[in-house]
């Protein structure tokens, strides 16, 4: 067996045929282990991520917003994330110009995978600044009851991935009782609800780069025209708000996910 990449698989799909079970985060990853590795798809059971509904819950302090200039009292679109190909940040950023006037766009993301991709967001955050006030760049790893704090005074979260096992920035934005525009990809869809708890935007990807949207112009487009709905409707971003935070702690809450995660184990001990 050689080293790198090829060890790495090796070392996965025996671990898969090994297992008495495998659980996936969503649907979509379920299917992804279908179509990489053969396994027998009745050892493959859903259980999905979970947070902290104590933890991840809105609040009303504003400090964090004023130490980096932003406007508490006016409204803004949130990401959350790493500057990657996968996160699709970029895509966002160039959306940024088909945004109505009127809000804040806040971009809590770092750790860019590469020194090329990092270039191209400055490029892309720079141009846009030329023409737009209130558009905010935190670059930085946050801690938690900062994020907290970003989440709870976002009149939109926007999840803008061009692959995603589950997603669990939505599901954070969703318990801070933040309307979501996410991509439909991956388990995204198992955890926002079209048209209930937010928007969700069809995204195609190159087959040979899977990182990749077919018609990257069109999605940026498509990303700010759901943004834009949202933010011309106070009534349905609260609507959206309330019912995001109630399917995330009825649904997703670690407690909920312990439960099954346990089951799961107690029904492998029999056999063995």
């Amino acid at each position: 067996i050689g080293g790198g990449y090829e060890f790495s698989m090796w070392v996965e799909r025996t671990a898969m045929e090994m297992a008495d079970a495998i659980v996936a985060v969503s649907a979509g990853t379920k299917n992804d282990i279908l179509h990489y590795f053969k396994v027998d798809p009745a050892k493959i059971h859903t259980i999905y991520n979970g947070i902290n509904p104590d933890e991840f819950r809105k609040v009303a302090t504003t400090s964090v917003l004023e130490k980096y200039g932003i406007d508490p009292n006016k409204p803004y679109v949130l990401f959350v994330g790493r500057i990657t190909r996968q996160k699709g940040i970029i895509y966002l950023a160039r959306a940024i110009k088909y945004m109505n006037p009127g809000f804040q766009v806040v971009l809590v993301a770092g750790a860019p995978d590469t020194p090329e991709i990092a270039a191209e967001m400055k490029d892309v955050i720079d141009s846009v600044k030329k023409t737009r006030e209130g558009v905010f760049w935190v670059d930085a790893i946050v801690s938690k009851s900062d994020l907290v704090e970003f989440y709870s005074h976002a009149a939109v979260f926007c999840c803008p991935s061009i692959y995603e096992p589950f997603g669990i920035i939505n599901l954070e934005a969703m318990a801070c009782e933040v309307p979501v525009v996410a991509s439909d990809v991956g388990g995204i869809p198992e955890v926002v609800v079209h048209n209930q708890t937010g928007f969700l935007v069809p995204v195609s990807r190159q087959a040979e780069s899977p990182f990749l949207p077919v018609a990257p112009e069109t999605y940026a487009k498509d990303l700010a025209y759901q943004i834009n709905r949202l933010m011309e409707n106070p009534v349905k971003r609260e609507r959206f708000g309330k019912e995001g935070r109630l399917r995330a702690v009825e649904q997703f809450s670690w407690s909920s996910i312990a439960r099954q995660t346990l089951d799961l184990y107690k029904s492998l001990i029999p056999a063995k």
